[in-house]
C-alpha cells in the first residue's frame, strides 16, 4: 500500500495533469494517444470533464457541460486556465471532508473517502500519462502515486470495464514490471506506447 493516499494522492496528481497539459506542445494538441480514438485535445478535455464530475458529485455546481465519453476535438481560448479552476474546484471539494468519511458521492456513487479520492486521482493521473507520452514529454507516472491509486484500480475498474467498456482489456505487465508499468498494463495500456513512427 502507499504511503501516498487521500488528499495528497489527489494533489500530486492534479499537478502531474497540470504540469503535463502546460507543456504540451501547441502543434501535438491533434497528436494520437494511447486512448486509441482521441487525440490530446480529446483526452484533456475527457480529463478535465470527469473532474469536473467528482467535484460536481460533491457540491452540487459546476457540473459538466458535455459527455466526458465524447470529448470535443477542440480547445477553449485558454484551456489551461480552464483546467486550472476545474483542479481548484475538486480540491476545494475534497480538502474539508474528514479523512474517515464512509460515504464522499462520486459519479460512481458514493464511495469512502481514501477510495473516492484514489479514484479521481487515477483520472486525472493515467490522462496525464496519456498526454505526456503521446507528446513526447519525459513525464513518467511515478510509482508511488501508482500504488496509490492502485486502490481505486483494483476496487473499480473490473465493474466498469466489464458494464461500461470504459477500459481497454487488461494487458500482463512485463516480469518485473513497477507498479506504474503495472497499473498502466491493468487499466489496458502499453506502458511502453509511443507514437506510430515516433
Amino acid at each position: 500500500m502507499s504511503n501516498v493516499e487521500g488528499m495528497e494522492l489527489l494533489t500530486r496528481a492534479h499537478s502531474y495533469l497540470r504540469e503535463v497539459a502546460a507543456a504540451v506542445p501547441e502543434q501535438a494538441w491533434g497528436a494520437p494517444t494511447p486512448c486509441s480514438e482521441w487525440t490530446v485535445r480529446q483526452v484533456l478535455n475527457h480529463a478535465r470533464l470527469d473532474q469536473q464530475a467528482y467535484g460536481a458529485a460533491i457540491t452540487g455546481a459546476g457540473q459538466p457541460d458535455s459527455d466526458p465519453f465524447h470529448p470535443a476535438d477542440a480547445l477553449d481560448t485558454d484551456a489551461q486556465a480552464v483546467l486550472d479552476k476545474v483542479l481548484r474546484d475538486v480540491a476545494d471539494a475534497y480538502a474539508p471532508l474528514p479523512a474517515g468519511t464512509e460515504q464522499v458521492p462520486t459519479p460512481l456513487g458514493p464511495l469512502p473517502y481514501a477510495l473516492a479520492a484514489a479514484a479521481a486521482a487515477m483520472d486525472a493521473a493515467v490522462h496525464a500519462w496519456d498526454m505526456a507520452v503521446a507528446t513526447g514529454q519525459d513525464a513518467p507516472l511515478e510509482d508511488d502515486i501508482a500504488e496509490g491509486i492502485r486502490l481505486a484500480a483494483d476496487g473499480l475498474v473490473d465493474h466498469l470495464r466489464d458494464s461500461f467498456g470504459v477500459f481497454a482489456p487488461a494487458r500482463e505487465a512485463a516480469e518485473g514490471a513497477g507498479p506504474a508499468e503495472s497499473l498502466l498494463a491493468f487499466l489496458g495500456r502499453d506502458p511502453h506506447w509511443t507514437p506510430v513512427g515516433s
